[in-house]
């Protein structure tokens, strides 16, 4: 495995993602000589509609991916983000089938990827390497229904303040965020012009300002008490069910 690879701490030799990190050493040895190291750019597409699933990609500290849902209008929808709690790509199904969404990373950075045809080789030797995997993908399936509930019933404004908090979650401590209101408002499916008013709103209330490309948190608690519950939710199904793996202030400490 490329060592330029990220690690979550001095001394440890694993990349900086969550999941892979939540296996025991034995497991992680299976897989751990499969692993490649890669790095990639904001908007690289990692899969198309219909293409074979045949490659997982773990996103390594900042790094995000996220699932978009094309609509007959010629928007697409993101559904959901996944950054160093998980993976995309073959991991709720055995892989080798077609892709249904398109996944593009969204925030740029490390990746680890291996392939299914190895993935599954280890799992078939390890039940509790296939144990932690099956959870997760019950962790990720978590995630689509709140974000399917979420959309329904929630405000565009609360809905903008859940994605900028999840977002900015995963960036070590970073209030400022890549995502721009564009990207924003294909986070929430809806016009530009929805997305940007209510930024002015956060603006006017001190809870943010906009750069070039970018969102900078000057408040986080008030942004965080401006957004829905889901986020929360999705984390503590997180901590039930895979505990410290979702990327949370605390995990990043210790």
């Amino acid at each position: 495995m490329d060592a330029r690879c990220e690690t979550a701490a001095e001394g440890d030799t694993r990349p900086y993602n969550n999941l892979l990190r939540r296996l025991n050493a034995a497991d992680f040895a299976l897989i751990a000589p499969h692993l490649a190291a890669q790095e990639a750019d904001a908007s690289t597409v990692l899969y198309y509609p219909g293409d074979n699933v045949e490659i997982v990609h773990f996103p390594c500290g900042p790094s995000l991916a996220s699932y978009l849902v094309a609509n007959e209008d010629g928007r697409d929808v993101e559904t959901i983000l996944v950054g160093r709690e998980g993976a995309v790509g073959g991991i709720v199904s055995q892989g080798f089938l077609p892709a249904y969404t398109r996944i593009m990373v969204k925030f740029g950075g490390p990746f680890v990827r291996i392939s299914i045809g190895r993935l599954d080789a280890a799992k078939a030797e390890s039940k509790t390497l296939c144990n932690v995997f099956a959870r997760y993908a019950d962790c990720m399936l978590a995630q689509i229904f709140q974000s399917t509930a979420c959309n329904a019933i929630h405000s565009i404004e609360q809905r903008t303040a859940k994605w900028i908090v999840s977002a900015m979650e995963r960036t070590d401590g970073d209030n400022a965020v890549p995502l721009t209101h564009e990207q924003l408002a294909t986070l929430l499916g809806v016009g530009r012009s929805y997305t940007s008013r209510v930024i002015q709103t956060f603006k006017s209330e001190g809870i943010l300002e906009t750069r070039r490309g970018s969102i900078l948190v000057r408040n986080a608690d008030a942004l965080k008490a401006r957004a829905c519950l889901c986020n929360e939710s999705v984390k503590n199904h997180f901590e039930e069910v895979l505990r410290g793996v979702y990327p949370t202030e605390e995990a990043a400490s210790s």
